[in-house]
């Protein structure tokens, strides 16, 4: 089975995604100008999808807070909450983690524990989770941001639709369709209420409701729900914005699934060429573009154009993430799927069983991503006759899987 990165994890625009928001600055009576400045600097270079930048500069913009203001201020915990936010766009979790920890400390001392601030820090904290499989630490965190956002912002609220879109995408991810879906709808009818129906955050709604329906297999469901997503990202954001590129990919991550090779590819290269503009070359969202065309070429036999995007997809993740994150697991098997069907098992081998250490190591023994990997492990044994290998792994994946979350 391949374990395809079909799905990009973007605020704002991304696939099954949690809708986070960077705080544009509210600075306190005394308050230096240089990190109200900065921290508007942040924000806008998060929406024009410049994330390596804001980075940089969200960095600077925690540091003058820390500096100008004491320990526990809500400067503080905005500049916490906005370089986390970043380093999740990026898949750094393990940096983004401690951010929100002492954010929502902060706020919650500050603030009390049921303002919408609060909210918001126990929203971000997790989708951390929820982003690295941490289901059940992910959920009370979600229903507690959802009750205090309808609590104190009324049930009609734009924050109130993140957390209903957040809580559906936990379910999503476990696999609680029904659980999900109404969720969804009611948080797509908010934000069509509240910001009107072109708004880029209704995109993110619809974006959401149909990966739901395309993960059920409702692909007439789904379709023209991703195209009015796009439509409306286009007309918003401009065409070559990293969210219309998140799209694209989407769109045709669905004809893809279907089969529609032809109506998928012309999709993918251009959200290919839109990521490798916005962002460096060398950027993990354009390591995804490159699996998502290597894998639609995987599948319609074309192994040799689909070899050197895998390898340039791995080399990108591997610089830019480090060698254990999640993404260059998924790297590593796609790679491996790839020489396992032109029978080089030889090559697949080292690479399976090193997307399995890494995605334990990242997710624990039982999260699905490993009961994948412990698949394919088990499948390249089988193909080559060694049973007494394979079939203790094919075993651990089925128990993976009967897991109840």
């Amino acid at each position: 089975m391949l374990s395809a990165r079909q799905y990009l994890l973007a605020k704002f625009g991304a696939i099954a995604s949690a809708l986070r928001m960077l705080i544009a600055a509210t600075p306190a009576r005394g308050q230096g100008v240089e990190w109200e400045t900065l921290n508007d600097e942040v924000t806008a270079l998060y929406h024009a999808g410049n994330y390596d930048r804001a980075v940089v500069v969200a960095k600077k913009a925690l540091a003058v807070a820390e500096k100008e203001m004491s320990a526990d201020h809500s400067s503080v915990a905005t500049s916490l909450n906005n370089l986390a936010g970043l380093y999740d766009t990026q898949g750094q979790y393990a940096a983004a983690e401690p951010l929100h920890k002492r954010a929502l400390a902060i706020r919650e001392k500050a603030l009390g524990p049921d303002h919408p601030d609060v909210a918001q820090s126990l929203n971000n904290l997790a989708e951390a989770y929820r982003a690295q499989g941490q289901y059940a630490a992910a959920e009370p965190l979600y229903t507690r941001s959802l009750a205090i956002s309808e609590k104190a912002l009324g049930k009609d609220h734009p924050l109130v639709a993140t957390s209903l879109n957040n809580l559906a995408e936990l379910y999503r991810a476990q696999g609680q369709y029904a659980a999900a879906e109404p969720l969804y709808t009611r948080s797509l009818a908010i934000m069509e209420k509240a910001l009107g129906k072109d708004h880029p955050d209704v995109a993110t709604s619809l974006n959401n409701l149909a990966l739901l329906y395309k993960t059920q297999g409702q692909y007439a469901a789904a379709e023209p729900l991703y195209k009015r997503s796009l439509a409306i990202k286009e007309k918003a954001l401009g065409p070559d914005h990293p969210s219309v590129a998140t799209s694209l990919n989407n769109l045709a991550g669905l004809y893809d699934t279907q089969g529609q090779y032809a109506a998928a590819e012309p999709l993918y290269t251009r959200s290919l060429a839109i990521f490798e503009k916005a962002h460096c070359p060398d950027h993990p969202l354009v390591a995804t573009s490159l699996n998502n065309l290597a894998l639609l070429y995987f599948k319609q036999g074309q192994y040799a154009a689909a070899e050197p995007l895998y390898t340039r997809a791995l080399a990108i993740d591997e610089k830019a993430l480090g060698k254990d994150h999640p993404a260059v697991a998924t790297d590593l098997n796609n790679l491996a799927a790839l020489y396992a069907a032109q029978g080089q098992y030889a090559a697949a081998e080292p690479l399976y069983t090193r997307a399995l250490a890494i995605y334990e190591k990242a997710h624990g023994k039982d999260h699905p991503d490993v009961a994948n990997s412990l698949n394919n492990l088990a499948e390249l044994y089988f193909k080559q006759g060694q049973y007494a290998a394979a079939e203790p792994l094919e075993a651990r994946a089925k128990a993976i899987r009967a897991i109840k979350r």
